[in-house]
C-alpha cells in the first residue's frame, strides 16, 4: 500500500525546519474491515492517544507504542463501528493506564464518556470533540486543537460518506452535521477518514488507496456531500447496499467496549 501523502501547516513546516515536528502521528491499517487506527503522540512528554483501534490489530499497536517511548493515555472511537470489534478493551491489558473513551450518546460503555465540545489532552496538544451524528446517533469529529487535521471517523469519507440505513442512521441529520461541523473547519484541516471499502460506496467507481483529503476538497469534490439536503437524503435512502459482515457481533462487542465474554 502506497503511504500517505501528509498535508501540513505552514506553522508546522517551519517548525520543522529549525527540529522535529512537535507531534508524531502514525497512520496503521486493519485489512479485513479496511479501517484505519491512528496514533497521536506528543514527543515532548511522550503521551499519546489511540482514534479507533481494532481488536486483531491492538497487540501490534501496543508494541509500536511501547517501541516509541509512549505512554497511551486513551483509546478513542469515533463512533460504536459496525465493521470490526474495537481493540480499545483489549489495549487496556495490554498497556495498563490507558482509558477507552466513546461518545455519552452511542451508549457503549468505556471509562470516559466525552461531549460535544469536550477536549482529550495528551502533552501539549488536545483533540476537540465535534459531535457530527448522522451515521450513528453518537458519532464525533476529533479536531486536533492546532487545527492542522481533523479525524471524521465514518461522518465524512474521502469522497463518500458513511451510510445511514442503520444503527439509528439518518441522512438529512448527517447532511447538516458535515455542513455545520466539518466543512466549517479552515483549510488546510485535512480529514482522515477510517476505511477505504466505504469508497465502493459512490454512485461510480473509483480507484482505491486515497489516504488522506482536505476540508476544501470534500466540500467542493465530494459527489454526494456537494448535492442538495433533499438530493442526498434521497440518494442514501436508495443505496441498498448489503448488511455489514461483522455487525452482528460487532455491535454488541463494541457496546462492551470491545471487551470479550466467555460463552462456555
Amino acid at each position: 500500500m502506497a503511504g500517505a501523502v501528509l498535508r501540513v501547516t505552514q506553522r508546522q513546516l517551519s517548525q520543522r525546519g529549525r527540529s522535529e515536528a512537535p507531534i508524531l502521528l502514525r497512520q496503521m491499517f486493519e485489512p479485513v474491515s479496511c479501517t484505519y487506527t491512528y496514533l497521536l503522540g506528543d514527543r515532548e512528554s511522550r503521551e499519546a492517544v489511540l482514534i479507533d483501534p481494532v481488536l486483531e490489530t491492538a497487540p501490534r499497536d501496543a508494541q509500536l507504542i511501547k517501541e516509541l517511548g509512549l505512554r497511551l493515555l486513551y483509546a478513542v472511537n469515533t463512533h460504536c463501528h459496525a465493521d470490526h470489534i474495537t481493540g480499545s478493551g483489549l489495549l487496556r491489558s495490554l498497556l495498563p493506564g490507558c482509558q477507552s473513551v466513546i461518545s455519552s450518546l452511542s451508549g457503549a460503555q468505556a471509562d470516559l464518556h466525552i461531549e460535544d465540545g469536550d477536549s482529550i489532552r495528551f502533552g501539549r496538544f488536545a483533540l476537540e470533540t465535534r459531535a457530527s451524528p448522522g451515521h450513528t446517533p453518537g458519532c464525533v469529529t476529533f479536531v486536533l486543537n492546532d487545527q492542522s487535521m481533523a479525524f471524521t471517523g465514518d461522518a465524512l469519507l474521502i469522497r463518500g460518506c458513511g451510510r445511514t440505513d442503520f444503527q439509528q442512521g439518518c441522512a438529512k441529520t448527517l447532511y447538516h452535521s458535515v455542513h455545520e461541523k466539518i466543512f466549517t473547519l479552515p483549510e488546510p484541516v485535512s480529514p482522515w477518514r477510517k476505511a477505504l471499502d466505504s469508497l465502493t460506496f459512490l454512485p461510480l467507481p473509483r480507484p482505491l488507496g486515497f489516504t488522506v483529503s482536505t476540508v476544501e476538497e470534500e466540500r467542493t469534490l465530494n459527489p454526494r456531500l456537494t448535492l442538495s439536503c433533499e438530493e442526498f437524503v434521497k440518494l442514501m435512502d436508495n443505496l441498498n447496499l448489503p448488511k455489514p459482515q461483522q455487525i452482528d457481533f460487532a455491535v454488541p462487542a463494541n457496546m462492551r467496549c470491545g471487551v470479550q465474554t466467555s460463552t462456555s
